[in-house]
């Protein structure tokens, strides 16, 4: 699909996140102005060590730093910085073709989706490394148990936006977490998402993945956690308040069972600890439900904050009034400058007579 021009009316921002992807990004550039020429290009060098953002600017992309270390920060800055009609970010290191951008353009256009998610096939082999492959398949069942059945790739970085979710996405996340984020976001808010089967490519020679099976996966994992209280904390503190009760259970048992049979509390500070572990639970259990009431109570105002933003079709329903209006205009001076030569002859005609 080289060379498309079906999207000329809309400004476009291809947004490319880069750190040390010098082996690839003048590649990766050229292949996305060549399927979307009319696009805005983006790359965004996050402390490069190397010549990338040399060469993306050599490209013709327009290159930006952020110093602070992490993909988090620099989807945030990107997010902040940039006004367009469509988002649409990949990664510098020529994973993702270019020549699919149109089709998550085209998918988000026809279903009105703020956010369009291109799903890697095959990432269960991820580029040969087995413990990515593993962690892949247990975050995105962990995903769907906890937040949803919206997607089943939450790890793509392949993803194209609307205006409306880049700008009301708070976009918290530091790192690699920043696509988990991304993903709840639109779970919590029910905003309309697609997903369309990509080809993931593997990275060329010389070019080496930023990701630490264990590291970024403990991060990831936490993030889990930390979305999870924020966004359904009746279900994070009902899991806890259940494991509390379940400990104070094991201590309260066998002193409730030495009562019946004895009459008598021999184990008194195994009493108080079973008790206090009861108390507890019930204390988290009503966290839980008070905060259920916040969490709701925030995705309201998220809501609203979202609807404030124009989707894309009002904006451009609003163009092409505009544009309406001005043709009107034009008609109607040409008209009125037609006719003011005719009335003067009439005139001049009438004075002879």
């Amino acid at each position: 699909m080289s060379g498309n021009c079906a999207f000329e009316d809309l400004d476009i921002a291809i947004l490319l996140p880069c750190y040390n992807e010098a082996t690839t990004i003048s590649h990766v550039i050229a292949d996305f102005h060549d399927a979307l020429p009319h696009a805005r290009i983006f790359v965004y060098d996050n402390n490069s060590s190397d010549d990338t953002a040399k060469l993306a600017n050599e490209a013709g992309a327009i290159v930006i730093g952020e110093t602070r270390q992490g993909k988090g920060h620099v989807v945030r800055r990107m997010f902040s910085d940039i006004d367009a009609d469509i988002y649409l970010m990949a990664d510098g290191d020529g994973t993702y073709a270019a020549d699919d951008a149109p089709k998550l353009i085209q998918l988000m256009l026809e279903n009105n989706s703020d956010m369009v998610v291109g799903t890697r096939k095959g990432v269960t082999d991820d580029a040969g490394r087995k413990g990515h492959a593993f962690g892949n398949s247990i975050f995105n069942y962990l995903y769907r148990q906890i937040f949803g059945d919206d997607f089943t790739d939450i790890f793509s970085g392949y993803r194209a936006f609307s205006r409306r979710f880049v700008k009301s996405f708070p976009a918290l996340s530091s790192g690699f977490e920043i696509e988990t984020e991304m993903s709840v976001h639109a779970s919590s808010l029910q905003l309309p998402v697609n997903e369309i089967a990509l080809v993931y490519g593997r990275r060329p020679e010389g070019s080496n993945s930023k990701l630490s099976t264990f590291k970024d996966g403990a991060k990831i994992l936490f993030k889990f956690a930390s979305l999870m209280k924020e966004t359904r904390p009746l279900l994070f503190f009902g899991y806890l308040g259940t494991i509390i009760f379940s400990l104070s259970l094991m201590f309260i048992v066998p002193v409730l069972n030495e009562y019946f049979r004895t009459g008598l509390v021999d184990r008194m500070p195994t009493w108080i600890m079973s008790m206090a572990l009861l108390m507890m639970s019930l204390m988290v259990y009503s966290a839980g439900i008070i905060l259920d009431s916040l969490a709701k109570s925030r995705v309201e105002q998220k809501r609203i904050l979202y609807m404030a933003i124009d989707s894309l079709h009002s904006v451009h329903g609003s163009r092409n009034m505009v544009d309406g209006l001005h043709q009107a205009s034009k008609a109607l001076r040409a008209g009125a400058k037609a006719s003011i030569p005719k009335s003067g002859r009439t005139i001049k005609a009438a004075k002879s007579a």
